[in-house]
């Protein structure tokens, strides 16, 4: 099974790759979608949009997992966060692909055993995980986190 993991944000969403077979996870690919901060908003989402559709048919993923949204001291941030998110979440529903999102402790406490890991830590765990990935950059490690937590937590058929 192929999953799909994403890290949604407006300036910098990350995407992770990864197949499930029975216990043991293996790294597809992974990276981040970079957007121009001097855009105007629609351009930015739009962009979004337009590399994850990509992403998707050039790996053709099973399902998907995103990051829930967690709330930030700053409203605006937060509802670009959400801007990001819902992007992400319409660019997986178009594409037919089954979602599951998960908290950020959740992702955490899976992927080192405690929720409140810092993303240092998450980052070493990855190495362990799926020794040989060059990952892209913290977006994009975040997103290969919550690919594993599906793999780990998704319903078994």
């Amino acid at each position: 099974m192929i999953i799909l993991g994403l890290d949604p944000s407006l300036s910098c969403t990350g995407w992770g790759m990864i197949r499930v077979e029975g216990s043991r996870i293996s790294h597809i690919a992974n990276g981040q979608i970079k957007t121009d901060a001097k855009a105007a908003l629609p351009e930015r989402l739009a962009y979004i949009d337009t590399v994850l559709a990509a992403v998707i048919a050039d790996h053709d993923p099973m399902c998907a997992a995103v990051e829930e949204v967690f709330v930030n001291d700053n409203p605006q941030s937060t509802l670009k966060l959400a801007h990001a998110r819902g992007v992400a979440l319409l660019a997986c529903a178009r594409a037919g692909l089954p979602v599951a999102e998960y908290a950020p402790r959740l992702v955490k406490k899976t992927i080192v055993g405690t929720g409140g890991a810092a993303k240092e830590q998450v980052q070493a765990m990855l190495r362990v995980l799926l020794p040989g990935a060059k990952v892209e950059g913290a977006d994009a490690a975040d997103a290969l986190a919550v690919a594993i937590c599906h793999g780990n937590h998704r319903p078994r058929y």
